[in-house]
């Protein structure tokens, strides 16, 4: 039987074989890929964070999410070293990625072939972008590539924004940045700027192919996953394994909890510095729930997630 492969790796029988493009991965992969994750998925088997999930990310500090992930074991799940578009901003999604590999005109005619009998329209920096759905962040490793190295000027972006209504984390150089500019929510994690355009097109220019989409790609030492949440600001971007996103918004809300409790009982003289950067005592600890209960409706965390919260510490 032949296996049924989902965007630009679908099988196809040719001459009674069946061809796909290398290094994307089936929804069964991803599933395989995943399996710490027992919550939704979207069709491709991308695992789905819950929109609720999402928002509360981005009130997460980086190292906030450094901290749960390292802690879980996640060593190489951060990186640096960006250019942004509105820096100001953050950027929260579940990943859509895709990589790109040096132009090979052998396999790169294969893959067009295959991607014209699938369907597909456009240049191969198209495709991944008609995948995306609201709430996506395109994640894209284009191995750095500066001259004739932009995949994504102001169309693409545009498609990119009106698709996912979100920004991309791409390991290369954009182009036509003021227009991209423009774009008030493309808040953006790029390598650089570059006046030129990439070469995926067969002939003597070629520089780029299309390798994988849906599979696993490195960002710089990272190693992202389809579906990984990705939370980008100040700078940075960590991309977060789908399983951990609530355990990453939980501890950062009961942490902001803590510290404005602390603080507030610092400034009214209440405890002393070496009582609160410390374990709490018994006492402490008490107080803060007290505090938790009547301030419930002031606090920057929502109503339920401190009932929550509240559940917890009462067990």
């Amino acid at each position: 039987m032949i296996r049924r492969l989902g965007t630009v790796a679908a099988a196809l029988l040719l001459a009674g074989e069946a061809f796909a493009q290398p290094g994307v991965f089936t929804k069964q992969d991803l599933i395989q890929y995943t399996p710490e994750w027992h919550g939704e998925r979207f069709d491709d088997g991308r695992p789905k964070v819950p929109d609720g999930v999402l928002e509360r990310m981005k009130a997460v500090t980086l190292e906030e999410a450094w901290a749960v992930l390292r802690g879980e074991g996640f060593n190489y799940e951060y990186e640096d070293g960006w250019m942004q578009i509105h820096p100001e901003k953050v950027l929260v999604g579940r990943a859509l990625t895709a990589v790109w590999m040096p132009g090979r005109p052998d396999i790169h005619k294969i893959i067009e072939e295959v991607g014209r009998k699938e369907g597909r329209i456009g240049g191969q920096n198209a495709w991944p972008v008609d995948m995306l759905v609201p709430g996506d962040v395109y994640v894209c490793d284009h191995f750095g590539l500066v001259n004739n190295g932009a995949s994504i000027g102001d169309n693409v972006a545009n498609a990119i924004y009106a698709n996912s209504g979100n920004g991309i984390v791409y390991n290369g150089v954009i182009r036509d940045i003021n227009g991209l500019r423009e774009l008030d929510n493309f808040t953006s994690f790029v390598r650089g700027y570059h006046p030129s355009h990439h070469q995926s097109t067969l002939g003597r220019g070629l520089n780029s192919t299309m390798m994988g989409i849906n599979s696993p790609v490195r960002i710089g030492q990272t190693l992202v996953m389809p579906g990984d949440v990705v939370l980008g600001r100040d700078g940075g971007v960590i991309f977060i394994p789908p399983h951990l996103a609530e355990k990453v918004v939980q501890i950062s809300e009961i942490t902001r909890l803590r510290d404005m409790f602390g603080h507030e009982r610092l400034r009214t003289g209440v405890y002393t510095p070496g009582q609160i950067d410390t374990r709490w005592s018994d006492d402490i600890e008490k107080d803060f729930t007290s505090w938790l209960r009547e301030h419930i409706d002031e606090l920057p965390v929502s109503k339920e997630q401190i009932q929550e919260i509240l559940a917890k510490r009462s067990q």
